[in-house]
């Protein structure tokens, strides 16, 4: 963990769980595409998330007609557990105010949650003790341990394409821009 830590300092996206991904820097990210291919969700879905506030990209957002939204590799930990807890039945209110907990967290402090949930209400659990008690008080029906999550968008995004932020050119909507030089002129 200690080369995470170290990574985190520098800005890089730094990988828990061994040299699986290069190491990142903070401008490189991955396109919607790319992290909809990694989590298992539509475009759709991804565009609906990023506009509602669920899930925002870190690197880069859609700026207007044409633009690239760029993902970095903790947005896609988060979108793989929004995802888990969707397929579980999990209300959507519920999972957003769980990924507002998580996105408070270090990058160390993720790969030691293990979320637990009964269906409606969404619990951290950080021991095992503190998952006994939950299933033992009837809370816990299923739980996601985001450090395994972690390790398996690691494996998913090892053969996709990166791309850095300032490589991707931002298309100017051409009609737009003449209607504003338009406006200016006259």
């Amino acid at each position: 963990m200690n080369n995470t830590a170290s990574a985190s300092q520098s800005g890089h996206q730094g990988m828990l769980f061994g040299d699986v991904l290069a190491d990142l820097g903070p401008d490189t990210g991955y396109r919607g595409k790319v992290a909809c291919q990694a989590v298992g969700i539509t475009y759709r879905q991804l565009d609906y998330w990023a506009r509602t506030g669920l899930v925002e990209p870190s690197i880069r957002s859609a700026q207007g007609s044409g633009s690239q939204r760029l993902y970095s590799f903790r947005d896609i930990l988060v979108l793989k557990v929004v995802k888990r807890l969707l397929d579980t039945g999990v209300s959507l209110q519920q999972i957003r105010e769980a990924i507002q907990h998580l996105k408070d967290r270090g990058v160390e402090d993720l790969a030691t949650i293990t979320l637990m949930s009964d269906g409606a209400s969404v619990y951290e659990c950080r021991s095992r003790d503190e998952m006994i008690d939950l299933i033992e008080g009837g809370q816990g029906v299923f739980g996601i341990a985001v450090g395994r999550v972690w390790r398996e968008v690691e494996g998913s995004l090892a053969e996709l394409p990166t791309e850095e932020a300032e490589e991707i050119p931002v298309m100017v909507d051409e009609l737009a821009a003449r209607r504003r030089a338009r406006r200016y002129v006259s």
